[in-house]
């Protein structure tokens, strides 16, 4: 699966300053009081750390480093005033906008699914991307902005097997955060009545067709226990 990762860098008049890793190369500087040992803990050469040092503090307007040297214990290599200033506001920075990325896109996702039965049997499609790449599963997809879900899952059911569709009653939410292995999804799944159309696969879709509900294949996410669930409610419903 992929992740998706941010990556924030400091700039002043248009000049970049640190982005994360030579805000890590200041930080251990802070810490440790010495270049030699961040270098070595960054994997780099003392020259190479140095040089580093030397374009944060061109572009950040003074030095961010003092350093001094000899005596019984050695020299030490600590922050400046402007290093502590130029490390603090891009820590404070980046950990607000982390924040604020993380409370808002891993919020939970909304998405509609569509059951359709007809003469004993269930609409499916097989699924073309992945997640479940090739199983079957219930025709739905995402909520867009501003739209209803109740006209969300007639749009996706029309989208992906070219049935239009009205709506016979809302069958149940399902919530769990692991029901959806990219993440925490919330869909809300309805009965639908087909009006009119011909079955055939779109969008998503690499295939739509009738499926024997006593016949279900192996499905994706837990489609496969809404489905075993609502027609649990009522034997009427293999009738629609």
């Amino acid at each position: 699966m992929y992740d998706l990762r941010l990556k924030f860098w400091l700039v002043r008049d248009d000049r970049f300053i640190i982005s994360d890793g030579r805000a890590r190369l200041l930080r251990i500087i802070k810490d440790t009081k010495s270049l030699s040992k961040a270098a070595k803990e960054m994997g780099m050469s003392y020259r190479h750390a140095w040089g580093i040092i030397h374009r944060i503090s061109e572009n950040a307007g003074g030095d961010v480093v003092t350093s001094t040297r000899g005596g019984v214990h050695g020299g030490e290599t600590e922050l400046s005033k402007l290093g502590e200033a130029v490390l603090r506001e891009y820590e404070n920075r980046s950990a607000h906008l982390r924040s604020l990325f993380e409370n808002n896109w891993k919020k939970p996702s909304v998405t509609a699914d569509g059951i359709v039965i007809r003469n004993g049997k269930i609409l499916l499609i097989k699924r073309k991307n992945d997640p479940f790449m090739g199983y079957h599963a219930l025709p739905g997809g995402f909520l867009n902005h501003g739209e209803r879900l109740e006209d969300c899952v007639v749009r996706e059911v029309r989208e992906e097997t070219g049935l239009v569709t009205e709506i016979v009653d809302l069958v149940g939410i399902y919530s769990s955060p692991d029901r959806d292995p990219r993440g925490h999804f919330v869909t809300a799944v309805y009965h639908l009545r087909a009006k009119k159309g011909t079955v055939r696969a779109g969008d998503d879709a690499s295939a739509a067709e009738w499926i024997d509900v006593d016949h279900l294949p192996e499905m994706a996410f837990d489609h496969v226990d809404i489905i075993k669930g609502f027609l649990a409610g009522s034997p009427r419903r293999l009738r629609d």
